[in-house]
């Protein structure tokens, strides 16, 4: 059984695939298994993942979306940790060193996230302040805006027996739907080094290519706050956000002519606020 089971989904990105094998093959840590997940390309995504067999396993499904590719994966991978790498995202050669090291010295850590290098369209770029990262039960700052990348994570196989899985639902921010439900239960540690790269800015990001996510993070939102496991402060932070959130959207529905939709998004809060 391999220690580390590493699973990266990917849709028609041949052209960047290679790179972020190639980058998981060089890891310092060996004792892992990569597992390459093909939601239904027609590039030439299996031609350059058939020039890494048998160092690799390579699944292929119809397409149906990055959660479903991410959980077609899952239910292969037999490590003791789970890790994902987008397919545009690199990792550095130590990533998986020094996350299993500080597993073995923080026994109790289930999860923990690392520190990134932003590169869009060839150029790097720093971090604004709102994408600060913190350690820990990080819940509140998970709430505005996704900040643990799937790339960046190491995580124990209990937690998503525990929360779930990616929800297949989202056609957007099933990261951020994530997160907010592991959060809310367990410490996400922060290892303050940069070790993964985040290469963005390309046309066939799920950030240029769906309209709006916020409708996303207000459905995650809203799903959060219909489970039971919230303790009072966490409904009162979320649904905090979700007001902000639903203001934000439905206003901007108006204003695009949306009237209706707008006026629904604008009223959703007000069926929690009783709490």
């Amino acid at each position: 059984m391999p220690q580390v089971s590493v699973i990266i989904p990917t849709y028609n990105r041949a052209h960047l695939l290679r790179e972020s094998i190639e980058s998981v093959l060089s890891q310092t840590h060996r004792d892992l298994e990569l597992i390459v997940v093909d939601d239904g390309s027609t590039d030439d995504t299996e031609k350059v993942v058939s020039s890494y067999l048998p160092h690799l396993t390579y699944l292929y499904q119809e397409h149906q979306g990055v959660s479903a590719a991410r959980n077609k994966g899952l239910e292969r991978a037999q490590g003791n940790y789970l890790t994902f790498l987008d397919s545009d995202d690199l990792w550095l050669p130590t990533k998986l060193q020094l996350q299993m090291k500080f597993m073995e010295h923080h026994p109790d850590a289930l999860i923990c996230y690392t520190e990134e290098i932003w590169i869009r369209r060839g150029v790097r770029v720093n971090p604004m302040k709102k994408h600060k990262k913190y350690s820990g039960m990080i819940f509140e700052y998970c709430l505005p805006r996704c900040i643990v990348s799937p790339s960046s994570v190491l995580i124990d196989p209990r937690v998503l027996d525990d929360v779930g899985t990616f929800d297949e639902t989202f056609e957007a921010c099933e990261d951020y739907d994530l997160w907010l439900r592991i959060s809310s239960r367990y410490p996400i540690y922060l290892i303050d080094t940069p070790l993964i790269v985040k290469r963005g800015g390309h046309d066939d990001q799920l950030s240029h290519t769906i309209i709006s996510q916020d409708q996303f993070r207000i459905k995650a939102l809203v799903k959060l706050l219909n489970e039971d496991h919230l303790t009072s402060q966490q409904k009162e932070l979320a649904l905090k956000e979700l007001k902000r959130k639903c203001e934000i959207y439905g206003k901007g529905c108006i204003k695009r002519g949306k009237r209706e939709e707008g006026e629904k998004f604008l009223t959703l809060p007000a069926k929690y606020s009783t709490w």
